[in-house]
């Protein structure tokens, strides 16, 4: 039987897509982007969150079967405010068979997936092969800088990117803003061109730094130890983007 592990819903998400949608967390992440917002869920295994509000466990074991019906109980709502439901992470794709087998007993909803791109050309193609929209986060177009911030090499990022670009499945760009990193003038020109043509590229969306995220780690015994400057000037230089005629958003 086909199992998933899933570390949080949210429902009546307004911010993970077009609409009113239900958000569907996986647990586990290839990728350790030092600035992780989701810390949570980069280890495949169920943790203990202990917070300032309580204890509780981050991780529940899900069959396509029972999560489907979860779904699928909010399908009317969802419906009629054009939502649907987001998977995201952690990464979907390191979970692509549990996830597939959700979308195929959902009630012809709506699917975004939300994914790093880190995965198999398989994985990839049987999630897009399911989905409407596509929310693709770029990081790091240099691979020697990729490897050093994320841990990973973005060869199978780039490579599932082309494929994307090649589906004719509608997709949103998102890049992390981070404070010396990945916000450089550098990098948003390595991402343009890199995405420029497209025909699929709806607009990229620009996600400013988030400051608070580095108190999650002391709530899961983990370590916050960001080697950039936190307090350095954000270049949130969106022109870049629109020169070559790339919509864009700072969200």
């Amino acid at each position: 039987m086909t199992t998933g592990i899933v570390f949080d819903i949210k429902e009546f998400a307004v911010h993970d897509g077009p609409g009113i949608r239900t958000t569907v967390f996986m647990k586990g992440c290839p990728l350790k982007c030092t600035w992780c917002h989701n810390p949570e869920g980069q280890s495949s295994n169920p943790q203990v969150i202990r917070s300032p509000s309580g204890e509780r466990i981050a991780g529940e074991v899900w069959t396509p079967e029972d999560l489907a019906r979860r779904l699928n109980q909010q399908a009317d709502i969802l419906k009629s405010n054009e939502g649907g439901v987001t998977f995201s992470g952690g990464e979907p794709l390191l979970q692509s068979e549990f996830v597939s087998e959700t979308i195929d007993l959902l009630d012809h909803l709506h699917i975004l997936l939300d994914t790093s791109g880190y995965g198999s050309q398989a994985d990839f193609l049987r999630l897009l092969d399911r989905s409407d929209l596509v929310y693709f986060d770029l990081k790091l177009i240099d691979p020697v800088q990729h490897l050093h911030y994320t841990g990973c090499r973005n060869e199978p990022i780039l490579a599932n990117l082309q494929i994307l670009g090649g589906s004719g499945i509608p997709f949103v760009i998102r890049v992390p803003l981070v404070p010396g990193v990945t916000d450089s003038d550098a990098n948003l020109e390595g991402i343009a061109n890199t995405i420029l043509g497209f025909p699929g590229l709806q607009r990229v969306e620009l996600l400013p730094y988030n400051r608070a995220a580095g108190a999650k780690y002391d709530y899961l015994g983990m370590q916050f130890l960001p080697d950039y400057d936190e307090e350095s000037p954000l270049n949130i230089n969106s022109r870049i983007f629109e020169q070559m005629g790339v919509e864009v958003k700072v969200t």
